[in-house]
């Protein structure tokens, strides 16, 4: 019988484990990195159980997903390993947005697909990334004329 602790867990593994890998992936580019930092950020819930509403875990979640992805690159570095595998083949197209996406600074990525990828608002992208509203409308729109810039290029 599983404690509701545990029934939290599953849940939270069943509705976010896509959320989780797809914003580690958005790092690693590397699926089995982005893998590793799945079970290390479902880990970190498991122990730490924050009680927050639904949203709010999601928002958790996507917040030590990028802490454990940053973390994860610093000690790569330091390791002196090469790049990861290049990302998985997409739809033609997709290719594309990708490595436009990849060219933009982190803050503007992390903005971009947490509105597009995630359906997040300026408001609550502010709350999980730090910033205000305003500014981060702001970051969304700049982010966005630099990447239809990269793609005419």
């Amino acid at each position: 019988m599983l404690t509701s602790n545990e029934k939290f867990i599953a849940e939270a593994v069943n509705k976010y484990s896509d959320t989780v890998f797809r914003v580690a992936f958005q790092y690693t580019k590397d699926r089995s990195d982005a893998e590793d930092i799945v079970q290390e950020v479902f880990l970190k819930l498991y122990k730490a159980s924050p009680q927050t509403d639904d949203g709010g875990i999601k928002a958790w979640l996507i917040r030590v997903t990028i802490n454990k992805s940053k973390d994860f690159l610093r000690a790569k570095k330091r390791r002196g390993k090469a790049e990861g595998l290049p990302p998985p083949e997409r739809e033609s197209g997709h290719i594309e947005v990708f490595e436009a996406l990849s060219q933009l600074p982190e803050r503007d990525r992390n903005a971009l697909y947490l509105h597009y990828y995630e359906g997040y608002t300026a408001r609550e992208i502010a709350r999980i990334l730090g910033g205000s509203e305003r500014a981060m409308s702001k970051r969304i729109g700049r982010a966005r004329e630099k990447l239809k810039e990269f793609l005419k290029e």
